[in-house]
Parts: structure tokens; sequence; C-alpha cells
């Protein structure tokens, strides 16, 4: 139906717009014709009545001349010279075709009017250079009885033929008119004929078009009712059907919320579960730690200095030999430093100054020592006192410093490392931020980034087991930082 209303709608439309744009084309171009012929008319009287005045102002001339040939008085106040000029420029202007003073009045041009203004050119030159020997001081009586006799000679076929001009004129202008009425006439008739076209060809057709369409639209509504009927029945069956799906969904609904909560659970579980597994883990590492770098301060680390010792009393005895003496030196700075890396694994498996001093001073000591290692600048920044924590707490906090070192002097191939330590009421932050070349996070490329997301997640796990956050932003070529933020426990001793 909507297709249907649509397709009427755009049918009727366009016929109207037809015929309504014929009307406003023949409406519109008439009315432009009559603005246009009637302007060109605004000066026709005017025109007229300019030409009938130069008749006027060359009889006033003539007498005016008479008058002061025989110097006599005239009541006339006008000045010879201002009529003189009028005339004259009107004349010229009258014969140019346009007449400036008068509002830019157009005369138009005629094969006819051009030849009348050439027969007359011959009397108005006479009649000026008559006027112009009258008008000058210097001009003689006898030159001026002999401009007099020309003016009147020459006055009377001026006048004539300015009556013709403008009756040619008028009789133009009159012309002009009687042509603007046929136009009219034949406008009328088209507009009467194109409503005529239109009422056969556009209206007639539109009205059987519209019939058409009623009657389709009566038998359209009739199927719609058989329709809509059919329709009331499959809507009641529907509905029973809808009643059913929903009680379904329901049941449904209720399985999914029941699945989703077991699996919910069943992952938390999970997650506890490998939580747990890792805590044991990691305890178990630490405590695999302590004992290890216990053996190695009391066992070899003892037996290490039994052996330095004797050496140093071989070195002290009486050898002759160089070599000898050079060899026994040499051991005994081999057992120095056999010593001092025992020592320094031993500090790594299990700092002692972590559970004496706590982590601000471990940490303190772990970059010192770090930077005599490498030789890589190294800065610890923290609060003037930080408290004792928990010694999970510590432990967690100091391995998770401890691999973001190594791995920034590993493969950061950094200048700077900076680690800092804040501590306030709620929780403890960690951040190890290094000026290195960084590396791509998510997406492991070769053996050192493997080793690398390795030792990201023993943090991970760490922060999750001391329920903090781990927080790792890396940029090519501008560095990495590692943040961890943790909800701290004092130690209560």
């Amino acid at each position: 139906m909507n297709q249907l209303d649509q397709q009427v709608a755009r049918r009727l439309t366009r016929f109207y717009v037809m015929a309504l744009t014929v009307i406003a084309l023949l409406l519109i171009s008439g009315l432009l014709l009559f603005r246009y012929v009637i302007r060109n008319h605004y000066g026709d009287s005017r025109v007229v009545n300019i030409a009938g005045r130069q008749r006027m102002l060359s009889q006033r001339l003539t007498k005016l001349s008479l008058l002061r040939s025989q110097n006599t008085p005239t009541p006339d106040t006008a000045s010879f010279d201002s009529l003189f000029n009028l005339w004259q420029k009107t004349h010229v202007q009258l014969q140019q075709g346009t007449l400036h003073p008068e509002r830019g009045s157009t005369i138009r041009s005629s094969a006819k009017l051009d030849s009348m203004f050439t027969a007359i050119d011959p009397s108005f030159q006479s009649l000026v250079q008559s006027f112009n020997q009258i008008n000058n001081p210097a001009s003689t009586d006898t030159q001026r009885n002999e401009a007099l006799r020309s003016i009147l000679r020459h006055e009377h076929s001026y006048v004539l033929r300015m009556n013709d001009i403008v009756f040619q004129i008028d009789a133009e202008s009159l012309e002009r008119v009687k042509t603007l009425e046929r136009i009219e006439f034949f406008i009328t008739l088209a507009a009467l004929l194109a409503l005529l076209i239109e009422g056969f060809f556009i209206f007639r057709p539109v009205v059987n078009y519209t019939q058409n369409v009623v009657r389709r639209l009566d038998k359209s509504e009739k199927n719609l009712r058989q329709a809509n009927n059919r329709l009331e029945i499959t809507n009641h069956a529907l509905e029973e059907t809808n009643r059913s799906l929903v009680l379904a969904n329901r049941k449904l609904v209720e399985t999914q919320q029941e699945l989703l909560q077991t699996t919910e659970e069943k992952y938390q579980l999970q997650l506890a579960e490998s939580l747990i597994r890792a805590a044991a883990l990691l305890e178990g590492q630490e405590e695999e730690r302590r004992r290890f770098a216990r053996e190695l301060h009391d066992g070899i680390g003892q037996m290490l200095t039994g052996l330095k010792l004797h050496a140093e009393k071989l070195k002290s005895g009486f050898l002759q030999d160089d070599k000898q003496r050079a060899r026994v030196e040499d051991v005994c700075e081999l057992i120095y430093d056999t010593i001092q890396t025992t020592r320094q694994v031993a500090y790594n498996l299990m700092p002692s100054v972590l559970s004496d001093f706590g982590l601000q001073s471990a940490l303190k000591v772990l970059a010192d020592q770090t930077t005599r290692a490498s030789g890589i600048d190294i800065v610890f920044e923290s609060d003037e006192a930080v408290k004792r924590l928990t010694p999970a707490t510590e432990i967690g906090l100091y391995r998770i410093a401890q691999e973001a070192l190594h791995n920034a002097v590993k493969y950061a191939e950094a200048q700077l490392i900076r680690i800092q330590l804040q501590i306030d009421r709620q929780k403890i932050t960690l951040a190890v931020t290094d000026d290195g070349k960084g590396f791509a996070v998510k997406i492991p490329k070769d053996e050192n980034q493997l080793s690398i997301n390795r030792g990201l997640d023993n943090m991970h796990t760490r922060a999750r087991l001391l329920n903090g956050e781990l927080i790792i932003t890396s940029k090519m070529r501008k560095g990495t930082k590692v943040l961890v933020r943790v909800r701290h426990t004092l130690n209560p001793n």
C-alpha cells in the first residue's frame, strides 16, 4: 500500500508540476516581456515633449533675436544664452538618441528619423550661426540684421521639419504600443491553449488514473480485511507459542546462569589452586635457597676459607723458585675470587640484609652490587624511613625488583636504571625504570624475548600472591618501566 501511495503521489506530482510549470513559464515570460517593453516606453512621452519644446525654444530665440536687433526691451526674463544652450544641446541629444538631463531617456533609432534629422540639420546649423551672431556683443548692426534675415528664412523650415520629427516619434511609439497589444493577445491565447491542452492531456488522465487507483485501493482494502481475519487467528496461535517459548526461555536462562555460576566457581577454584601451587612452589624455592645459601656459607665457604689460609701460609714459606711463588700467588687470588663469588651467590640466593634490615636496605645493597658488577649507573630512591613489612611481602617485592633489574642489565642495553620505593598508609609502590631499547611486551620474537617473558610471568605470579598489581610498560628505543603496587602489612615485630 505504501508503494502504491508513493507511486500515485509521484505521478500526480509529476503531472501537476508539468502543468504549473507551463503556466508559470507563460506568465513569467509575459510579465518579463511587458516589463521590458513598458520600461522602454517610459521615456516616449518625455521624448515627444522635449521634441515639441524644441519648436517653442526656436520661436522664443527668434523673438528675442528680433527684439535684440531692434534694441527693444522684452518681458521675457529668460536668458538668451541659457535658452540657446538648452535648445542646441537638446537638439544634439535628440539627434544622438539619448536625453541625458531627462533621466537617460532613449530615443529609438529608425531610418526615417535619421533621414529627418539629416534633412533638418542645414536649417539647424544656419540658426546656430545666426543666433551666435546675434548674441555676440562685438557684432555690428549690419551683421545682426543679416543674421536676423537668416533666422527668419530658416526658422519656419526648422519648425515644420521639427513638427514632422515629433509626429514621427509619436507614431513610432504608438506602433510599439500596438505591437505590445498584439504580443499580449498572443500570450493570452497561448495561456488559454496551454490550459486546454493540460485539461485534455494532463488533468483528464490524472482523474482517470485516480479513479483506477481508488478502485484498486477499495479492492486492496477488502483483501486486507480478509488477511487481517486470517492474521488474528494466526496471532492467537502465535501467542500460545510465545507463552511456551517464554517459559522455555526462562528455564534456559536459569540453566545458563547456573552453568555460568558453576563455571565461575570452577574457574575461581582452579585459580585458587593455581595460586596455592605457585605459592607452595615459590615457598619451596625460597626455602631451598635458604638451605643452599647456608650450605654455601657454612660448608663450602668455610672450606674455601681454610684453603685460603693454607695457601697464604704456603706463600709466606720459603720458596726459592720465582715461578712457584707466582703460581702460589695466582692460586691465592683464585681462591679469594672463588670465596667472593660464593659469598655473592649465597647472598643472591638469600640476602641476609633483607631479613636483618628490611626491604629498603636490601634494595640499596642490590643496586650498589649490580652497579659494581655491570658498570651501569643504577640509582635507588626511596622514602627516608620505610617500616619493616611482613617477610613474605619483603621477599616477594625483593624478587620482583631482582628479576626486573636482571632483565634490564642483561637485555635492555641501558645507561641508567632507577629503582624507586614509596610507601604510604595503604600501599607500597616499587618501580624499576630503564632507558634501554625496550621490547614487545606481548609477542615474543626470539630466545631473549622468551626468557624475558618467563621472568615476567614469575613477577606476575609473585604480585598476585601478594594481592597486588604489576604493570609493565615498554616502548621500542624509549625504555621499560616495571611498576608493582601492593597493599602492605607492617611487621608486628
